[in-house]
């Protein structure tokens, strides 16, 4: 799956902050309301309401009115496209980090021939 890169900023966004990381994974375990989910940090109802809209804008979760509450779920999928984005970017990393490691393991260049490259210039 590639995750276009829009996408991968809005989701590594969200879940750059501690508290939606959070809320994200209560949510994976079900559904919860946006009240049940503030009682579990130290801020207040409206700074959750915040994390809440980030996530939903992301993509991350859904709000569902029910009654008076607002019900948030994680997207399952929103959260593979997450893991998609992060696997992108391990793959660039691991990709420079072995052409670091060939270049360590071919040693350095021949003097004679570093020399030969410098009278050319």
């Amino acid at each position: 799956m590639v995750v276009r890169e829009e996408v991968a900023d809005r989701l590594l966004h969200a879940l750059s902050d501690r508290t939606r990381r959070d809320i994200v994974r209560r949510c994976l375990v079900g559904e919860a309301s946006v009240s049940r989910l503030a009682e579990n940090y130290s801020m207040s109802f409206a700074a959750v309401q915040k994390h809440v809209a980030v996530l939903e804008q992301a993509g991350l979760v859904t709000k569902e009115r029910s009654g008076r509450e607002q019900l948030v779920r994680t997207d399952v999928e929103a959260v593979r496209q997450a893991r998609a984005a992060i696997d992108q970017l391990e793959a660039v990393w691991r990709a420079r980090v072995d052409r670091m490691s060939d270049l360590l393991q071919a040693g350095p260049l021949d003097e004679g021939n570093e020399n030969d490259e410098r009278e050319e210039r």
